[in-house]
Order: structure tokens, then C-alpha cells, then sequence
């Protein structure tokens, strides 16, 4: 049987790490992290436990690679700190959320939502229906 190389799981848990300055290399590239967002969940298949480390990092840090080990059930992929408050209003405001470790295109490594039909948003905030 040819190893897994693809995994999606359910996102259940986040949890939200700010850091002064870490250093840290990833692959022979030295990252320096602001914070991180780890994301937990269920794989869609199998149920296992799932891993994946959104580190967001300083504005002058090199970016890694994405890092996938399937075997492991375990990802990080790497954004600017800028972005980590977009990322986290998704995390709380849509659901389903899932994450993909991608071992085949470990560049397509990824955070998603379902399809949703256009126009509908959070139904706690409309007026005058």
C-alpha cells in the first residue's frame, strides 16, 4: 500500500501564542516568531489526532518552507504577523474549519472553510429582518 500522502481532519481546538522574539530554524532557514496559532483537530478519516502550527512571523524573518510529517499527523506552515488576526477571526467565526497537511504539495498546506452560499454572514449581527 503506497503511503499517505494527503490528511484533512476537522479543526476542534486553537489556542493563541504570543511570543517578544523566538528564533528558530525550520529546514535550514532560521524563523523568527512573533506568535503561533496551533490548531487540533480529528482527522476526517481515521479520527486520529491532528496537528497543525501556524507560526507567524517578524516582518524582517526569512519564511520556511511548509512542514508536513503525515506519519505524525503533524504540520507548520509560516505567514507574516500581520496576518495572524485575519487568521484568527476565521478560527472563531466560521465552522466547519479544517486543516490539510499536504504531503505531496507541501505548499498547498492549508486552513479552509466549507462552501458557503454568497451573502450569508454572521446572522447575529443583521438588522430588520
Amino acid at each position: 500500500m503506497a503511503a499517505q500522502r494527503v490528511a484533512v481532519f476537522e479543526i476542534k481546538n486553537y489556542m493563541v501564542i504570543w511570543r517578544q522574539l523566538e528564533e528558530r530554524e525550520f529546514a535550514g532557514v532560521m524563523a523568527r516568531i512573533r506568535g503561533l496559532v496551533r490548531c487540533n483537530g480529528v482527522g476526517a478519516d481515521d479520527q486520529e489526532s491532528y496537528r497543525l502550527d501556524v507560526y507567524f512571523l517578524s516582518q524582517d524573518s526569512d519564511m520556511p518552507d511548509p512542514q508536513v510529517d503525515i506519519a505524525n499527523r503533524r504540520g507548520a506552515i509560516f505567514m507574516p504577523i500581520d496576518d495572524l488576526f485575519a487568521f484568527v477571526d476565521i478560527l472563531r467565526n466560521e465552522s466547519p474549519i479544517f486543516g490539510h497537511l499536504r504531503g505531496d504539495f507541501p505548499q498547498w498546506t492549508s486552513v479552509t472553510t466549507t462552501n458557503e452560499p454568497v451573502g450569508v454572514g454572521d446572522e447575529d449581527h443583521r438588522v430588520g429582518d
